[in-house]
């Protein structure tokens, strides 16, 4: 059995008393020793300097009714314990050292004693979770008499009515977004809205995530951003299990996953548990999903939907509770068209489903990006480093113009990061070694096969004999333009990167309308180039 933990302040009107008279008047704190039914085992006793006489002779009155009960007592001086944001603010410092332990001990905030603004406040923690529990309150008995204990009762409230004084509530939330943003100021509108609804989704909601990009998009870290998100909110207590399915085959996928029995096949010489068994009670990141074999998809959706599966070679199932986060790179939903991935296990995968977009896609978060990627390289090397003001405009005017292809995203980014800061003389990266950083760049994307895509695209294919009424600057354009939109996963993302330029000058910004114009001029629709 759990023990139980009390978390509640010092009374210093319904608790007081120092003379033997006490003991003729109902005390809150006191009673909760009193009750034949319910053992206290510690009594977080939060108290005022000034009231420490009276929380010792209420501490000294527990140990004497219940000797099984721990109280300890902390101070919590407060200037004016009817300020909200004063008493908040220290409660929510105390519990962020607690040390929580959820698989030992049950948690109940007591809401009897305080001032009203204290009792709100202990709402607030328990509606966050921030105190990982319920509310007790308790009441005196109908007839006072000697040592008489009252009642008490555990309370599960909506706190939705409470929105109007929920600032710090809001201001931690904001805090939580920019976590999952790694504390980076993006500067995306759409990609900004995606990462509050997913934090919003994080701690709500323990149902499936799956993050769809391009490799290099972010999503591992992202996936690990929320575990950490839900961890401090006591949320899960297991850990966080990164697996990248590309790198599972055959029986090996199997037993990596699932676990096995000694024997179950040639070399198992012992039992392995597993990686879903190890993820319970936390959060298994699955990455590249969609290149797990057909058996590992159909035992997995067991797993996900019933919380247990059987490990390879044995009769007996085993129980695993974790949450789910996929990533993958592809569209599933053409995997499952092509008969590569199961219908059914996309449909429970795919409750809360987010596409983040390549750094291509989110120019304008270059600047803020590379800010962080030096900041991180600065503190590996063990120096500042920074641009001098000719070679930050230098480096980001080639970053962000449409030369610049991040073909690997976030990874380019960061290792391009790593080059300048470790070449960089006193800790200054000029406007040589900027250029020297682009020649770089210019190299490993020209061998990118992005880059030959319009050399692939065959015109007479699409149009027939009309291609060979084109004067060779219109063809030349046509195939580039085409090979830049195979590339792309839609009309909008293809505009994007073709006017990626003056679609900044425009008043309105209408690129997926503007691409669809130009292939008209040609006689062509999104759809032919795509097929």
């Amino acid at each position: 059995m759990k023990r139980k933990v009390v978390i509640g302040f010092l009374g210093s009107q319904l608790d007081s008393g120092l003379g033997a008279a006490r003991w003729d008047k109902w005390r809150p704190t006191v009673s909760l020793a009193q009750h034949d039914d319910l053992q206290v085992d510690r009594l977080e006793l939060l108290h005022d300097v000034r009231y420490l006489a009276l929380a010792r002779t209420v501490q000294a009155d527990i140990a004497q009714l219940s000797p099984g009960t721990e109280v300890r007592l902390s101070e919590m001086n407060l200037a004016n314990p009817w300020d909200f944001g004063e008493v908040y603010g220290a409660l929510y410092d105390w519990l962020k050292t607690y040390p929580f332990e959820l698989e030992q001990e049950d948690y109940w905030a007591h809401i009897t004693t305080g001032t009203h603004v204290a009792q709100i406040c202990l709402f607030l923690m328990v509606e966050a979770r921030l105190i990982p529990g319920v509310l007790l309150q308790t009441a005196p008995p109908r007839r006072q008499g000697s040592q008489a204990a009252g009642s008490y009762e555990l309370i599960d409230l909506d706190l939705s009515r409470y929105d109007a004084i929920n600032t710090r509530l809001r201001s931690a939330r904001q805090d939580a977004v920019s976590f999952l943003k790694s504390g980076i100021a993006t500067r995306n509108p759409r990609f900004n809205a995606l990462i509050e609804e997913i934090e919003r989704v994080a701690v709500r909601s323990t149902a499936p995530i799956l993050l769809t990009g391009p490799t290099g998009a972010g999503k591992s870290m992202l996936a690990r951003r929320m575990y950490e998100l839900k961890k401090s909110r006591h949320q899960v207590s297991g850990a966080f299990v990164d697996v990248n399915c590309a790198t599972l085959r055959g029986d090996g996928a199997v037993s990596a996953l699932f676990g096995h029995r000694k024997g179950a096949f040639t070399g198992a010489a012992m039992e392995r548990a597993g990686l879903l068994k190890t993820a319970h009670q936390g959060v298994l990141f699955l990455d590249e999903i969609g290149e797990l074999g057909c058996d590992e998809q159909a035992m997995l959706l067991k797993a996900v939907e019933e919380r247990r599966f059987l490990p390879l070679g044995s009769d007996a199932e085993v129980q695993s509770d974790f949450q789910l986060i996929a990533g993958t790179n592809k569209d599933l939903r053409t995997e499952v068209a092509c008969g590569r991935f199961r219908e059914d296990l996309l449909a429970r995968i795919n409750l809360w489903s987010y596409v983040l977009p390549g750094l291509a896609q989110r120019r304008e978060d270059i600047e803020p990006n590379i800010d962080h990627q030096l900041a991180i390289a600065s503190q590996e090397l063990g120096r500042q480093v920074r641009f001098t003001r000719e070679a930050r405009a230098d480096y980001l005017g080639f970053a962000q113009s449409g030369e610049a292809l991040w073909s690997g995203n976030f990874r380019d980014l960061s290792a391009s990061a790593t080059r300048l800061a470790t070449l960089a003389e006193n800790g200054r990266i000029g406007v040589e070694l900027v250029q020297a950083e682009k020649a770089r760049l210019r190299w490993l994307w020209d061998k990118h096969p992005a880059r030959d895509a319009a050399s692939d695209v065959s015109l007479h294919d699409l149009m027939g004999a009309a291609a060979e009424q084109l004067d060779a600057f219109d063809r030349l354009q046509l195939q580039a333009v085409i090979g830049i939109c195979r590339q792309q996963a839609s009309l909008s993302e293809a505009g994007r990167a073709l006017f990626n330029v003056s679609r900044n000058q425009r008043a309105v910004i209408n690129d997926a309308d503007r691409l669809r114009k130009y292939l008209l001029k040609f006689g062509l629709t999104w759809e032919q180039i795509r097929t």
